[in-house]
């Protein structure tokens, strides 16, 4: 049996530092936070309290780790050659040193040592007591003495130096800054009112009853910043009036100036927000439809389950079909409007997903991009003449963004960008009519929209 495999001791269960320890293994291993912290919460014997503590500390190492390691470095000559579960015990400890001001010192220190005790032998208890007490005598290594500026920005906000090196590129040092020390600040929960079977004043009225804390976002009119609560498990949510969706992902399907009798292609649509936000436009009455398309069979089902809450599946078809090969199965089709939003790096979504920083590189980006304009070869063949094309991703990098763009527009001259449609007056146009949303702006995520429209065949 491996070691994140081995089973959780029933003294674990019932203490929220060991299990934040136990989580953050397995993390580092390769599993995904959001899904492995869930999976730990459910084998615990914790209240509420200690859940939140521990999700705290999960979230809050993962955001941090860069700068917990800088700090660790000087105490042990190897961090990598210590046990797993010991180099995160110690990331846990100097977090809630560092960052936790409600959370005594001592008790920091005591209940670190005492994991240490009861998951390690003699030796492991007594090299954590004397690293934490040289910690405590000597202090910690000063990040502000980190002469280089990248090096110290990276260190100081935790995001690796290629992404630090890439948004100065694309955005000059200050607006790096304020970009990466916004990604490390709590993620907002927002929801999209479903203007099928309701409105935002009569659902926010509702949730309000229910207990929520609710305010009309500032970027969409139909998004909502609903916080006291999880507003999944709200009976609008239930009943789906509302949906889980970020407030800068709410922008692109308006673009797309849908009319109710269309033919929509959402070519690259689970898990369904966007799909099921076209969807609201059509009326299936007037043959109006949302050809939605995913690579993965269980990924399509879940477009199909959203379109079915949300009350919208009889104007959507879900099917496993790569955008690429769009031709295969509608080879004498054309569609009024394509919606792509595309696989991307994802940067964008740090705050909601703060391990993806440490997966990425630039070759990674420079991959998808291939990718990306792939799909937009293939699916800009099956647009009508006047016809929209709304290009999207969640991530703030211009090689994935405006570079794509600009080269699909160099070898396609039947098409032209148009201006999007930003129904309230936000700062996010450039002179170039591409819609660039950071996440220092508004607290929602990075995001990059064009609009593209179809002049000849």
């Amino acid at each position: 049996m491996s070691k994140k495999q081995q089973p959780i001791a029933n003294w674990e269960k019932t203490n929220p530092r060991a299990m934040a320890v136990r989580t953050l293994e397995r993390v580092k291993s390769g599993a995904y936070s959001n899904l492995e912290l869930n999976a730990m919460i459910k084998q615990a014997d914790l209240s509420e309290r200690d859940i939140h503590f521990m999700t705290t500390i999960v979230y809050g190492v993962i955001q941090h780790r860069l700068t917990l390691e800088y700090w660790l470095e000087p105490f042990v000559k190897n961090p990598n050659k210590l046990d797993p579960w010991v180099r995160e015990l110690f990331m846990t400890a100097l977090f809630q040193w560092q960052y936790l001001d409600k959370v005594p010192k001592r008790a920091v220190f005591d209940e670190t040592i005492n994991i240490a005790k009861k998951r390690g032998h003699d030796g492991i208890r007594r090299m954590v007591t004397g690293t934490l007490h040289a910690m405590d005598r000597n202090g910690l290594p000063e990040i502000a003495t980190i002469s280089d500026d990248v090096k110290r920005l990276s260190i100081q906000e935790s995001l690796p130096e290629w992404i630090i090196n890439t948004l100065i590129q694309d955005y000059g040092m200050t607006r790096t800054v304020a970009i990466a020390e916004s990604l490390n600040s709590a993620p907002a929960q927002s929801a999209r009112v479903n203007t099928v079977v309701t409105t935002v004043s009569e659902v926010m009225a509702e949730l309000e009853d229910d207990g929520f804390t609710v305010v009309p976002s500032q970027v969409d009119p139909l998004g909502l910043r609903v916080s006291n609560g999880h507003v999944a498990s709200s009976q609008a949510f239930k009943d789906g009036k509302i949906t889980l969706q970020d407030e800068s992902a709410m922008l692109m399907a308006p673009s797309l100036l849908i009319e109710p009798d269309m033919k929509v292609l959402d070519a690259a649509a689970a898990p369904g927000g966007k799909t099921t936000q076209i969807a609201t436009y059509l009326d299936p009455a007037q043959n109006g439809v949302v050809e939605a398309l995913d690579i993965h069979e269980h990924k399509v089902r879940l477009i199909a389950d959203n379109a079915y809450r949300l009350h919208v599946a009889d104007r959507v078809n879900a099917r496993v079909l790569d955008a690429r090969k769009v031709d295969e199965v509608f080879a004498d089709e054309t569609f009024d409007r394509i919606l792509v939003d595309a696989p991307c790096s994802g940067l964008g979504l740090l705050r909601r997903k703060p391990e993806i920083r440490y997966e990425k590189s630039l070759a990674d980006s420079q991959q998808l991009q291939k990718i990306q304009l792939d799909i937009l070869n293939a699916v800009a063949q099956k647009l009508k003449v006047g016809g929209r094309l709304v290009y999207g991703t969640c991530t703030f990098l211009k090689l994935e963004n405006d570079d794509v763009i600009a080269q699909f527009l160099a070898t396609h001259s039947n098409f032209r960008i148009t201006k999007s449609m930003i129904e309230f007056d936000l700062p996010v146009v450039d002179d170039n009519q591409l819609v660039h949303i950071m996440p220092d702006q508004f607290g929602s995520d990075g995001f990059f929209i064009a609009t593209l429209e179809r002049i000849t065949e």
